[in-house]
C-alpha cells in the first residue's frame, strides 16, 4: 500500500540547497583564508572548546527536541543540517561585519566556534517550530536569524553569549505564533503518551549538561574562566536537584515527569550565563539555579498540550535566560553601590536598553520570518501531518506500519 504522505519539497529543497551551498563555495573561495600563524598551544586549547560546543550543537540540542515518536528522525537530523548551513553563514556574516578591513576574511578556529555558537541560536529557535516547518523552511529560518543575531551581537559587543537564550527563544516563539494552528485531538494525545523518545531527549539534556560550563566560558578571559566554570556547575547542579524535588511534589502520586526533567534541569546553566564571570561565591549561583529549576518546572506544569513543544522552548531558555539579564543587572548595581563608580551606573542603563533591544530585536526579526514562511511557496505540511517524520524520509518498512 502506497503511503499517503506526499514528496512535499522534492522540487524545491534540493535545488536551493545546492544553489546555496554553491554561493558558500564561492564566496569562501575568492574572499576567505586561514591564519597559518597561529600560536599550537592556544590551538590545543581552542580545540576541546570548539569539540565541546559541537557536541553540544550537534548531539545536545539535537537529541533535546527528539520527544516527539514519530518525529524524532527530523528533530536529529534536521538540526545537523540547520548547523551546518548555520555555522558556513555566521563565518561569513562575522567575517564582512567586523573582519574585513584587509579585503579578506582571516579564518581561525576561533571564528568557527563563534559561529558554532552563533547558530544554537537558530537550533534553540527551532524547538518551537521543529514538526509543523518543512527543511526548506527551517534553512531560510536559519539564514534569517543567524543575520539577525550577527547584527545584534555587533550593538552587543559582550564577551559572552549573554543574550543568546533570550533572543534565539522569543525569536522561535514568534515565528510559531505566526505558523500556528490548531492541532488535531489524536496528534495531542500522541504528544502526552511519547515515552520512548524521552530516553533521546534525555541524552540530549545529559550531552547540555556537562558541557554546558564550558559553553559559559568559552568567550572569556582566562581570569574569569575560572570562575564562570565553577558558578556553571553549581547551578546546573541547584536546578536538577530543584527539578527533581518539585516535579514529584507537583504530581498528586509523587511521580516525576520526565518533560520537566529535560528543560529544568539546563534552567540553570541558561540562568546564570550571563553573570557567571561576576559571581565570586557559589551561593549566588546556586540560588539563580534554585530560582531557575522553579521557573522552569511551575512553567511546564502549566503547559497546554497543544502547545507543548513551543512553550517548552519559553520555560527552558526564555524565562530563565531573562532570569539571568535580571540577575546580571542587579549584580552592576550591586557594585556600583560598592564602589560608587558613575561609569558602572551609565553600563547598567547601557544593558538595560541592550535587553530591551534584543527583546525587540528577536520579535520583530521572527514575526518577520513567520511572515514569510506562512506563503504557500514553502509547501508547508498540513496540519494532519504534523510532527510525522514519513513525509520527508524513507523508512525500510511500510510507512502505513511506522
Amino acid at each position: 500500500m502506497g503511503s499517503e504522505f506526499s514528496p512535499s519539497v522534492r522540487a524545491c529543497l534540493p535545488l536551493c540547497a545546492l544553489v546555496l551551498e554553491t554561493a558558500f563555495v564561492l564566496i569562501f573561495c575568492f574572499f576567505t583564508s586561514y591564519n597559518d600563524s597561529a600560536n599550537n598551544q592556544t590551538l590545543t586549547e581552542n580545540s576541546q572548546v570548539f569539540q565541546d560546543i559541537t557536541i553540544m550543537a550537534a548531539l545536545g540540542l539535537g537529541f533535546l527536541t527528539s520527544s516527539f515518536p514519530k518525529n524524532s528522525w527530523s528533530s536529529v537530523a534536521f538540526n545537523l543540517f540547520i548547523l551546518a548551513i548555520g555555522v558556513q553563514w555566521a563565518v561569513l556574516l562575522d567575517g564582512f561585519l567586523n573582519k574585513f578591513s584587509s579585503g579578506k576574511i582571516v579564518i581561525e578556529l576561533s571564528s568557527i566556534q563563534l559561529a558554532t555558537m552563533s547558530a544554537m541560536s537558530v537550533l534553540i529557535s527551532v524547538g518551537a517550530v521543529l514538526g509543523k516547518t518543512n527543511l526548506l523552511q527551517l534553512m531560510m529560518m536559519a539564514l534569517v536569524e543567524v543575520t539577525a543575531f550577527s547584527v545584534m551581537m555587533m550593538v552587543d559587543n559582550h564577551t559572552s553569549m549573554m543574550h543568546i537564550h533570550v533572543f534565539a527563544a522569543y525569536f522561535g516563539l514568534a515565528v510559531a505564533w505566526c505558523l500556528s494552528s490548531s492541532q488535531p485531538k489524536e496528534k495531542q494525545r500522541e504528544v502526552k503518551t511519547a515515552k520512548g523518545p524521552d530516553l533521546f531527549a534525555m541524552l540530549g539534556t545529559l550531552f547540555l549538561w556537562i558541557f554546558w560550563p564550558n559553553f559559559n566560558s568559552a568567550l572569556l578571559s582566562i581570569e574569569n574562566k575560572r570562575k564562570a566554570v565553577f558558578n556553571t556547575y553549581y547551578a546546573l547542579a541547584v536546578s536538577s536537584v530543584t527539578a527533581t524535588s518539585v516535579s514529584a511534589a507537583a504530581h498528586p502520586e509523587g511521580k516525576i515527569s520526565m518533560t520537566h526533567i529535560h528543560s529544568a534541569v539546563l534552567a540553570g546553566g541558561v540562568a546564570v550565563g550571563a553573570s557567571c564571570h561576576l559571581i565570586s561565591s557559589p551561593w549566588p549561583a546556586m540560588l539563580v539555579g534554585l530560582l531557575a529549576g522553579l521557573i522552569s518546572v511551575g512553567g511546564a506544569k502549566c503547559l497546554p498540550v497543544g502547545f507543548h513543544r513551543m512553550l517548552m522552548v519559553h520555560y527552558a531558555f526564555g524565562l530563565p535566560g531573562l532570569l539571568g539579564e535580571i540577575t546580571y543587572i542587579t549584580l552592576m548595581a550591586l557594585q556600583a553601590s560598592q564602589n560608587q563608580d558613575t561609569t558602572n551606573c551609565y553600563q547598567i542603563f547601557l544593558n538595560m536598553g541592550i535587553l530591551s533591544f534584543v527583546m525587540i530585536m528577536s520579535l520583530a526579526s521572527g514575526f518577520l520570518t513567520g511572515s514569510i514562511l506562512r506563503l504557500q511557496i514553502w509547501k508547508a505540511p498540513g496540519v494532519n501531518k504534523y510532527y510525522y517524520d514519513q513525509d520527508f524520509w524513507k523508512f525500510p518498512h511500510l510507512a502505513d506500519e511506522f
